[in-house]
């Protein structure tokens, strides 16, 4: 049986907007995207019976097509024009679910490269990044990665320069956040409210400076979390900050907050911290 190994990185929001809702029920977005290392690790093995499978170390993910995975390969094949064969996908998740860092996305866009190159690319990136917007739309980052300018609703990239060399603590507390519910709140505030300096952002990216980046992390939806994890959320990025991280934020809808840090010292560090409270903490790197 053949075998092919691919990997799917966690994105992160350095900036998030919503600068209003479409007539397709999407909304119109900003953000400056950034990959970091901490990732899934896939195994596609073909041959067997069953046509496509996925299977998964978070046994509750569905197997078929209902998984991001399952629904990239479903699409690839569509648009390649070629028949679906025989595809167990395995999924080693380390990503957690439902925090804000495109987990599903990214394991749809790894499904995405692997097929292209296990078929000698017939799909070109163009065309590729197209059929990544079908299926989500944090996928078409997760397939370009590294850092990003994202507009329209998350399919318009433009590659921007690389985050400056940094250390990165991610912490996801033990709770999700109602994405339909933040787009309903936020839709409530489209006038005088706060909006990130994105500007700033892609200047301080050009310039190479971290410390301007950083100090301009800012995701809208920290605005409009309810109550009881807006404490939560404030409390992991004052930890993040005591222990010398440069800027702290939410990424995505939640729940994961990230600092960025410029050693590994500080980093290590605010990791320990965290780590005694909350399980799903990790150290990572920009990609």
């Amino acid at each position: 049986m053949e075998r092919q190994e691919a990997f799917a990185h966690a994105k992160l929001n350095l900036t998030l907007d919503v600068l209003g809702e479409r007539s397709d029920g999407y909304h119109d977005m900003c953000m400056v995207m950034q990959s970091v290392t901490l990732r899934d690790c896939l195994s596609l093995h073909w041959g067997g019976n069953a046509p496509l499978n996925v299977k998964s170390t978070f046994r509750f993910l569905p197997g078929d097509a209902r998984n991001l995975a399952a629904k990239a390969a479903l699409r690839f094949w569509a648009a390649a024009g070629l028949a679906p064969e025989p595809l167990t996908i395995e999924l080693e998740k380390h990503i957690p679910m439902c925090a804000g860092m495109a987990g599903g996305s990214s394991d749809a866009a790894a499904v995405l490269r692997a097929l292209n190159e296990h078929y000698a690319q017939p799909l070109t990136e163009e065309r590729l990044q197209a059929v990544a917007a079908e299926i989500g739309s944090d996928v078409p980052f997760c397939l370009l990665g590294g850092t990003a300018l994202a507009e329209s609703r998350g399919e318009k990239l433009t590659p921007l320069p690389h985050l400056p060399p940094c250390w990165l603590v991610l912490c996801k507390p033990g709770f999700s956040v109602s994405t339909p519910e933040l787009f309903g709140r936020i839709g409530g505030r489209a006038k005088n409210r706060r909006r990130p300096d994105t500007a700033g952002v892609l200047t301080a990216l050009e310039e190479g400076d971290l410390s301007g980046v950083a100090r301009r992390l800012y995701n809208v939806f920290e605005d409009v979390l309810p109550d009881r994890h807006a404490a939560t959320v404030r409390e992991v990025e004052q930890t993040l900050i005591y222990h010398g991280a440069l800027g702290a934020a939410m990424s995505g809808t939640g729940s994961t907050v990230f600092g960025i840090f410029a050693g590994k010292a500080e980093a290590q560090s605010a990791f320990n911290d965290l780590s005694a409270r909350y399980a799903e903490t990790f150290l990572s790197r920009p990609v």
